[in-house]
């Protein structure tokens, strides 16, 4: 059964889908809900856990006003998969293993980036951009070596980021693949929470947390801020969808000819949207959370040995039509490393072709939460579709 509690010591209630939270995100929560601009409640994932500022798995309702660290650093970051006409009779470890050597040979990881540009998807992006950085001289500082953002579209970055390949409960074949605005949308991130964190010094505004620097609609950058979301969601999504091509033609270069079945879902978890809830037309920020209406398609990983789940939104209000991201981590990267050894990751991932060295034990299967325990939390939030495993993992 789902399990949703509510906090009430707020300006507004925090509504929280599940009981595993600790003291510090619910902190976090109660500061965001104290807000003057925050609008009916706050609503809280069953993958929630600590952010900066605001927590991760956290939906954000507001008038008038946008966080920008609410948002989070890599703007418009989600997820994309896409059914094929393979089943697992189709592969073996021998081709599988030739997959994940290809795909890490032609999408970049970490801080690699392609030595060409893809002309085509990058193209729409560039006369805003140049408008964006006239504007605003400063954004050329905060770019930094993230200055050939042409060369880094379609490539996976670092962190939890990854590309999958997956088989479903009816052994069928699936790609999937996690990631966002690589450096250009983190520096973006980083100029606008610094001019609101400059502007709420400026005007002598108090808050709970100075990560939940705000931009009022009116201010001075509160345009340009929405310029640059937009612009850097629009990057993201295009992204994504750029790395499916780069995978699925690394694939045919080693798998039975195939067709992509069904829709690409492609959905984004670090996001804005206007929408209109209870009656009023919001800015809704989902910080590691999926819109979840009524019929819409969304993806909710599990770790890189964990089940995955492609699911189908209920339309709840009470989450603004929204449900979790993932397995929401349980404990810190740092603190990973120092519980678990390279011997842990690989039993935690036996049966899964991806690395298994010491750079990634912060990405250990047993640092996220139990993947079907949030499933069972949100179970009045989305409908399961699919079951996923992934039998290829290539990690950021």
């Amino acid at each position: 059964m789902p399990v949703m509690k509510t906090l009430s010591s707020g300006r507004v209630p925090v509504k929280i889908w599940t009981d595993d939270v600790d003291e510090r995100s619910q902190q976090q929560l109660l500061n965001v809900a104290s807000l003057p601009f925050v609008y009916h409640h706050v609503a809280a994932m069953p993958d929630v856990h600590l952010g900066i500022g605001a927590t991760i798995g956290s939906v954000i309702a507001t008038r008038r006003a946008i966080i920008p660290a609410a948002v989070g650093v890599d703007i418009g970051c989600g997820m994309l998969a896409c059914q094929l006409s393979l089943g697992a009779c189709d592969t073996d470890e021998k081709s599988l293993k030739k997959v994940f050597e290809q795909i890490s040979r032609d999408v970049p990881v970490g801080r690699g980036q392609h030595t060409h540009a893809l002309a085509g998807a990058v193209r729409p992006f560039e006369s805003r951009l140049t408008v964006m950085m006239q504007k605003h001289p400063g954004l050329l500082r905060s770019f930094g070596k993230y200055s050939n953002w042409v060369y880094q579209m379609g490539t996976l970055g670092g962190g939890n980021h990854f590309i999958e390949i997956c088989l479903d409960e009816n052994n069928r074949v699936w790609v999937m693949l996690h990631s966002g605005s690589r450096g250009i949308g983190n520096a973006m991130a980083d100029y606008f929470i610094r001019l609101a964190r400059e502007d709420m010094e400026r005007q002598t505004i108090h808050l709970p947390d100075r990560d939940l620097a705000y931009f009022p609609e009116g201010a001075a950058h509160f345009d340009d801020y929405i310029g640059a979301l937009h612009w850097a969601q629009e990057y993201a999504f295009e992204n994504r969808r750029c790395m499916l091509d780069l995978v699925l033609a690394a694939l045919r270069r080693h798998l039975p000819n195939f067709t992509v079945l069904n829709q690409v879902v492609n959905c984004h978890h670090n996001y804005v949207s206007v929408e209109h809830h209870y009656g009023e037309d919001v800015y809704v920020t989902r910080k590691g959370a999926i819109r979840a209406r009524a019929g819409d398609m969304g993806i909710v990983p599990g770790s890189m040995g964990a089940r995955s789940y492609i699911v189908q939104g209920l339309g709840n209000p009470e989450s603004f039509n929204s449900c979790a991201h993932g397995a929401g981590r349980r404990m810190s990267r740092t603190a990973a490393e120092k519980q678990y050894t390279q011997g842990d990751l690989m039993a935690q991932t036996r049966g899964v072709i991806c690395r298994k060295d010491a750079g990634v034990i912060d990405e250990i299967p047993g640092a996220y939460k139990n993947i079907d325990t949030v499933m069972a939390n949100q179970a009045d939030l989305v409908r399961v579709l699919h079951t996923l495993k992934q039998v290829v993992c290539v990690k950021g």
